[in-house]
């Protein structure tokens, strides 16, 4: 009894370390996002010239995800997120040090590569910790990450409002983050590949099986991504709203999906997986439904509210069912990230291609015409309830609510 529930503690413990990795992950987005106009003039890059540079931490992500599984068998599952994490903390200082374009590319391309390693390695370990808990945490996991991001972007807001340098302000966001980051890293779970355990490639495809849970992942993040960039210009454009309102949108959509993230797990305990998604996505057509057809900026704004509820736990969910798809969690978590991190890469510009081509709302048409994959393909996501998958580790470990 006495192993069980020190294995308990440590758990917990681990959940608790992950979270906050987690938050520190999204606290350096949104220290990033925040001083975009800064590095922007700094590099003195055209709005083109910086959509291009914008393209390059996606790229870097792309390239390097592949990689995390090896690099966490050759180190181990905790030195290697130590390391990940620290090299993303600290690369939040290049992007500002950037004089011209093509350093400022080279500086995203690696921002971004460190971005999607630590984000691979940050996932697997929260999956491992949802397993041996038996319930779950990834929705509440992406949820700290929200927060980190909202607070790392309200530094950054204040930063800028103040005049700062934003060379100095991620000089020292990076090493209050990275100091967090490696400390929190100290109680992370210490996984060790088996003497047997055959390492994995150094670079490999994606399973078929996260190829499968990806395309569910992509309609998700394509919905955010297109909602995030084009919510205040839809209000503006659209329905001729003042630029607070619109702005007001964007937040209130961001704070719907930190907010259903933080309270998903209790929603995915009860109902699993699947039945959530599909309900999910019912909210997300909903949602697009009413941007679509909305008269007035209350409507429209609604319609926000509902896409970000719907889309918020979709991906986490992706991340428990690919870490629990086949014999290679971080291959197959890696291979739904490189799909995810596309998504976001693309959904912006197709919104804007589109809508160059037609208007907004054809564009918030494909958006919804997306959403309904949520419900049609769910099925995908079974693999990720836990009700279905019979583990030692889970058994072993009670379930620590009363």
């Amino acid at each position: 009894m006495g192993n069980v529930v020190d294995e308990l503690r440590e758990v917990k413990r681990s959940r608790y370390a992950v979270a906050a990795v987690f938050a520190v992950h999204g606290a350096v987005t949104g220290s990033f996002a925040t001083r975009v106009p800064w590095i922007q003039d700094h590099a003195d890059v055209s709005a083109g010239q910086l959509g291009i540079a914008l393209a390059f931490p996606a790229l870097g992500a792309s390239v390097a995800m592949p990689l995390a599984g090896s690099v966490s068998h050759r180190f181990g599952a905790r030195n290697a997120l130590r390391g990940l994490i620290a090299l993303w903390t600290l690369s939040l200082v290049l992007p500002s040090l950037a004089p011209n374009l093509l350093t400022l590319c080279l500086a995203l391309f690696t921002y971004g590569a460190t971005a999607g390693m630590a984000d691979v390695a940050m996932n697997a370990l929260g999956v491992e910790v949802e397993n041996r808990l038996g319930r779950s945490i990834m929705s509440g996991l992406h949820g700290m990450w929200s927060a980190g991001a909202l607070i790392g972007s309200a530094a950054g807001t204040l930063a800028a409002h103040l005049g700062s340098d934003a060379r100095l302000h991620h000089v020292l966001a990076a090493v209050v983050l990275t100091v967090i980051g490696v400390l929190s890293c100290r109680w992370v779970l210490d996984l060790q590949p088996a003497e047997d355990e055959e390492p994995p490639p150094r670079f490999a495809l994606p399973p078929r099986s996260a190829l499968l849970i990806g395309a569910i992942g992509f309609c998700a993040v394509f919905a955010e991504g297109a909602s995030l960039d084009w919510s205040a210009v839809y209000l503006r454009e659209q329905l001729e709203t003042s630029a607070g309102l619109a702005a007001a949108c964007t937040t209130g959509f961001t704070l719907t999906m930190a907010i259903a993230r933080i309270a998903g797990d209790r929603i995915v305990d009860r109902f699993g997986a699947v039945r959530t998604v599909r309900v999910s996505g019912v909210l997300a057509v909903l949602g697009g439904l009413l941007i679509v057809v909305a008269d007035r900026p209350a409507v429209a704004m609604s319609g926000f509210a509902l896409m970000g509820l719907g889309i918020a736990v979709v991906v986490p969910l992706c991340f428990a069912a690919a870490g629990r798809s086949g014999s290679n969690p971080s291959l197959a978590i890696a291979g739904v990230a490189t799909i995810t991190y596309t998504s976001g890469l693309i959904a912006p510009s197709a919104i804007g291609m589109l809508a160059q081509a037609t208007s907004l709302m054809v564009s918030f048409c494909l958006v919804t015409l997306l959403s309904c994959g949520l419900v049609a393909f769910a099925r995908v996501l079974r693999p990720g309830d836990r009700a279905k998958i019979s583990r030692p580790e889970a058994a072993a470990v009670p379930d620590p609510r009363p």
